[in-house]
């Protein structure tokens, strides 16, 4: 099943010609920027079910095993957690809360384009009391049915307790499905179940009736059901962010929270509509009555100059980055 056959560059289309929703304080969620001076690469976000207001985050690389605690309300971290009983991690780049009140910490990354014969899930309890703990996690080895794969995105879907990945490549990124339940003895092997463009990271609606993926120049919502997502999936007015990283549904489901890398990172929330107040179809005009002009809406795939400069410039900015990690002395 091919979701969305869209090239990196080329879905900035979906986001450049759309701005994102304000948030309201009817949403239960609201835009915040990260103080925390050591969060630097904010690569991946998690609501907290048990602390409102609180999102879990950690940085992308070179930092070590942490994850940190951020009230919203304030910005502040209120907790940094160290993990132990996992060696150094290589490249974590997503975080998901789990069903079971755990969280998984994806160590997932590979920036050599996949060389690595496996990756690492970590996995400890949510903490009760907020507050800097060490605390000892599970670490699950994977390995994907189709050989190495570079990837940025985690899901564990809410109801099933069941893990997803999203490789990361313009032209073969694939959704890979885990086992029903993982395993600390073993390999637990991921398999392909559907295409998938350029991700950085994705989220499962707290329900788990919607799958959210993001990319640095796009965000689109499939409904899920029977273990896959469903159809084309639609476009979500995204915020631009520079290093578009991460995403994570709100603890109540009102509102998508897009972040970024970077010192002082701001997370946006994007409210959502609910299906009740979508407005009913037109009954259309009275007889005789002259036609409206058709509104003419951006098409997917389409661009003015200047949104097209500006992708390719990225595209080179984060070509280079990539470069650089890929020289970069393990």
């Amino acid at each position: 099943m091919r979701l969305l056959p869209i090239s990196t560059a080329f879905a900035a289309a979906l986001v450049l010609t759309a701005s994102p929703v304000a948030a309201s304080a009817a949403t239960g969620a609201s835009d915040f920027t990260i103080q925390d001076p050591r969060i630097t690469e904010s690569s991946g976000l998690a609501a907290s079910r048990i602390h409102p207001g609180v999102y879990w985050t950690h940085n992308d690389s070179d930092d070590g095993p942490y994850v940190y605690a951020v009230d919203s309300a304030t910005g502040r971290t209120v907790a940094r957690v160290t993990l132990t009983g996992i060696g150094r991690p290589r490249d974590v780049e997503a975080i998901s809360l789990g069903p079971d009140g755990q969280l998984y910490v994806a160590d997932i990354g590979d920036n050599r384009d996949g060389t690595w014969d496996h990756v690492w899930i970590y996995r400890f309890p949510e903490p009760r009391e907020l507050g800097d703990a060490t605390v000892k996690a599970e670490q699950f080895t994977v390995r994907y049915a189709d050989g190495p794969r570079n990837a940025e995105a985690l899901m564990v879907h809410p109801v099933t307790g069941r893990v997803y990945i999203a490789s990361k490549n313009e032209r073969t990124g694939g959704l890979y499905e885990g086992p029903e339940r993982l395993s600390a003895d073993g390999t637990n092997v991921f398999r392909r179940i559907a295409d998938v463009p350029w991700v950085t990271d994705g989220a499962f609606s707290p329900d788990g009736g919607r799958l959210t993926l993001r990319g640095y120049f796009f965000a689109r919502t499939y409904p899920w059901k029977d273990g896959r997502p469903q159809g084309p999936g639609e476009a979500v007015a995204a915020p631009w962010q520079g290093q578009a990283e991460s995403v994570t549904y709100s603890a109540d489901g009102s509102a998508l929270m897009f972040g970024s890398e970077g010192t002082n990172s701001r997370v946006i929330a994007v409210p959502l509509r609910p299906a009740a107040t979508t407005p009913p179809p037109s009954a259309g005009p009275a007889p005789g009555t002259p036609a409206a002009p058709a509104k003419q809406e951006p098409q997917p795939g389409t661009f003015t100059k200047g949104a097209l400069v500006l992708a390719c410039g990225l595209a080179v900015v984060f070509a280079a980055k990539r470069l650089l990690r890929r020289r970069a002395p393990k």
